[in-house]
């Protein structure tokens, strides 16, 4: 029998395994460890430091993260952009650029609306300032406080060289806010440009991961997830210029200061789920009340009937076709976006909620129903 039917080890061009408890090639093994208490009490503090270890490293990288998430998210965002280009015949790289370069002008239309305001109202403050001191030195309750409780004598005591340093401090803080802001923007545009050259690969990458037996199933239900992500960020985004074009000619008619970057605060506000509008009421409600009080009480009608027409009109219409998220998880999932994320979680809450939604309903409750 060994002559007619070798080893199977030796058919198969592998050396035969050694009898048991004889000498192999790399000598005798020895007997398996004991689990002692010492080796078992080891392995899990082995375990306990190395779960610390990633949570040291999540942690210090959470700004890093926070980043790469609004990069993906605004990638999948952009991709049907990206391939109704594609449609007409351009190559992804030219599609990706035409893309990018659009967010791009977008992104500076805002920073040119909003900062000449700021810079002016800021230079008006600084020549007015000489005429409030003067003010204020002719008002006899002024000059009856500073002599009451000596508040020259406290100013030029705080005027020393360690509230100049904290002064300086916070100059350099503001500076070090700034410069921080433009490079984190620029770090998410450089990585939503990578992210959209790439997609494709990205989401094969991703469905390769999965088993053979789920892969087909988990593919049709991811390309679902990134259809609903990119129709709910193309909504929302024609909701916020619809917004803010009517903010504009609004402001034209009522003769409101600023009618441009006003419309930019309210398009931005309006991405916002839930408070969003409200917020971009509020703003251009008491640019309207400091300008004059009948211009502000317009705008105050202006926006309750403009938030009905788009809660009940223009919203359901759009959202129609992309997302169906119940009203209290869309409100749930905003404010614990807020909580987490801040303002980056509440613009990405109503998709994760219609993934999840969708999840539940096409995998968790079929299995729960079968059992």
């Amino acid at each position: 029998m060994g002559a007619l039917f070798p080893d199977r080890e030796t058919a198969q061009g592998v050396a035969p395994l050694p009898p048991a408890g004889g000498p192999g090639r790399f000598g005798t093994p020895g007997r398996p460890l004991r689990r002692s208490s010492f080796l078992v009490g080891f392995t899990g503090a082995l375990g306990v430091l190395l779960a610390y270890a990633v949570y040291l490293g999540l942690r210090n990288a959470a700004g890093i993260l926070v980043l790469v998430l609004i990069a993906l998210f605004l990638a999948v965002g952009l991709n049907p952009a990206v391939a109704r280009l594609r449609s007409f015949g351009l190559p992804r790289g030219l599609a990706v650029a035409a893309v990018a370069l659009i967010v791009l002008l977008l992104l500076c239309g805002g920073v040119f609306a909003l900062v000449p305001p700021i810079v002016t109202q800021s230079g008006q403050f600084v020549d007015q300032l000489p005429s409030y001191v003067d003010a204020l030195r002719r008002n006899e309750t002024v000059n009856e406080l500073i002599e009451r409780y000596d508040l020259m004598e406290r100013v030029q005591s705080a005027a020393n060289a360690d509230t100049v340093g904290r002064a300086l401090g916070g100059v350099l803080g503001g500076a070090q806010l700034i410069f921080g802001t433009i490079f984190r923007a620029l770090t998410v545009l450089v990585l939503t440009i990578y992210f959209l050259v790439y997609f494709d690969k990205l989401r094969a990458l991703g469905y390769a991961l999965v088993p053979a037996s789920r892969r087909e199933r988990v593919q049709l239900i991811g390309d679902e997830i990134l259809a609903k992500v990119g129709a709910y960020m193309v909504g929302a985004l024609s909701i916020a210029v619809l917004a803010g074009a009517s903010t504009f000619v609004f402001a034209l008619i009522v003769g409101l200061p600023y009618p441009f970057a006003l419309a930019v605060v309210v398009a931005v506000a309006d991405l916002i789920p839930q408070i969003g509008a409200t917020l971009g009421a509020v703003i251009v409600s008491l640019v309207g009340f400091a300008t004059d009080l009948p211009v502000g009480i317009a705008c105050v009608v202006f926006f309750v009937i403009y938030q009905q027409v788009e809660n009940y009109l223009i919203y359901p219409k759009i959202m129609r076709r992309s997302v169906e998220v119940n009203e209290v998880a869309a409100l749930l999932a905003a404010l614990l976006g807020v909580a987490l994320l801040g303002v980056v979680g509440a613009l990405i809450a109503i998709p994760t909620v219609a993934a999840i939604q969708l999840i539940l309903r096409e995998v968790v409750f079929p299995r729960q129903d079968s059992r």
